[in-house]
């Protein structure tokens, strides 16, 4: 990297409980530290945003914003945390076997204790369950729909209360439905608010067949045509279109990199020393997740794991026209693996209420209606149920994306 690991540095810890009926008791406490170059922190204020990061191995969403010149981490568990979507109406966060949904509670933002810290909310309100699909990125459609890279079923899917998931899309050489992993689909571009790009790992059909080219297999889609636009990556990551460019991390080099998907070229744009995963940007500033990687199979092989010890885990900070390293936060212990890394623009410092407010050592925040706002409210027409509103594309039709005109799901 051009920037130099002299950080300037501090260190927080985070409690990751479990509890049994009787008694509940903790039973883990994980420190995280990290250290940051001294040109983090006025990068963030530059650009007026903050950061979500997601760590499955910790199981935390971890909000990166700034406070009265210093950074704040703030840690939130969500079990197996991978793919986080930021929309206008909040959060989602997928997990190991259901979705989180968190609603933007701006206004009360500043009351979340300690008062007057944070500049944004976000609340836990629900979760849908998915069952494991090895869910992966999340993106929000123009709609307000929710778009997930289920990797084990090997395609694109929505959700809909009567089912677990409804799958919309599959590369067109996968030939049925079933849970097998057999191309490692893992993410997903949008433009102008629909799927237009993913990245998978492989081209096979076969269970888990992605394995066996994964050092050089790896290939980027066009959702509607289904053409593959360009290949020869290794174990791709994280697709984004800025500024009418494709940009995505070529993981297992350690490498950001430009994509033309009209004649496949690649041209590089920043190394970085970590497997990458997560690609957030604000501006003409990239934000890469790094991770350290696994001593398991997977990863034997992978060019930037040849040096296990030169890998670092944390955010890198890019400067998309000129490809310099302008700043970083790294994580030294407590967190080794990121997923996502999404922007929160317009925020200083977030603050996430996730679903476990006492294993994340923060006040319990309640939303309720007082006494004569309540009257109002019509109850609900069956015991048990969730009210919910009317889904923006309630249709059930295949295809929601053009580019495939025939059912390939079949029974």
């Amino acid at each position: 990297m051009a920037d130099e690991f002299k950080p300037s540095s501090d260190r927080r810890s985070d409690r990751s409980s479990s509890t049994s009926r009787f008694p509940i008791r903790e039973v883990t406490v994980r420190e995280v530290t990290f250290e940051h170059s001294s040109q983090f922190v006025p990068l963030l204020q530059h650009l007026g945003c903050s950061l979500l990061v997601s760590t499955y191995a910790a199981g935390k969403v971890v909000s990166v914003g700034v406070q009265n010149g210093e950074l704040k981490l703030g840690f939130s568990n969500f079990q197996q945390a991978m793919g986080v979507a930021v929309g206008p109406e909040g959060l989602a966060v997928g997990g190991p076997n259901l979705v989180w949904l968190l609603r933007d509670a701006q206004s009360l933002a500043d009351q979340i204790d300690p008062p007057g810290s944070y500049d944004r909310g976000f609340l836990t309100r629900e979760s849908f369950v998915t069952g494991n699909i090895h869910v992966h990125e999340l993106a929000w459609s123009h709609a307000g729909e929710l778009w997930l890279v289920n990797t084990l079923f090997s395609c694109l899917c929505t959700l809909h209360e009567d089912y677990y998931f409804v799958p919309r899309w599959q590369p067109p050489f996968i030939t049925s439905l079933a849970p097998q992993d057999r191309c490692h689909l893992n993410g997903l571009a949008m433009a102008q608010g629909v799927p237009k790009y993913v990245t998978a790992l492989g081209t096979s059909d076969e269970p888990r067949g992605w394995r066996d080219s994964k050092v050089n297999g790896g290939i980027v889609i066009d959702v509607e045509s289904g053409r593959t636009v360009a290949d020869g990556f290794c174990m791709p990551h994280s697709p984004r279109i800025h500024q009418g460019r494709l940009l995505l991390l070529d993981s297992g080099r350690g490498r950001l990199v430009k994509v033309d998907p009209d004649d496949g070229t690649v041209e590089l744009l920043a190394e970085y020393p970590g497997y990458g995963r997560g690609l957030g940007i604000c501006g003409p500033i990239a934000f890469v997740g790094m991770s350290k990687a696994r001593e398991t199979s997977v990863f034997g092989g992978v060019p930037i794991c040849q040096d296990r010890g030169a890998m670092r885990c944390g955010i890198v900070a890019v400067d998309l026209i000129s490809g310099r390293s302008l700043a970083y936060l790294e994580f030294k212990t407590g967190v080794e693996e990121l997923f996502d890394v999404q922007v929160v623009a317009g925020t200083r410092n977030p603050v996430v209420c996730g679903p476990f407010p006492v294993q994340d050592q923060q006040t319990p925040v309640w939303v309720v209606p007082p006494p004569e706002a309540a009257r109002g409210i019509p109850k609900q027409s069956k015991i048990g149920t969730v009210s919910r509103r009317q889904a923006s594309n309630s249709s059930l039709n295949w295809p929601s994306v053009p580019g495939r005109t025939d059912p390939p799901f079949r029974s």
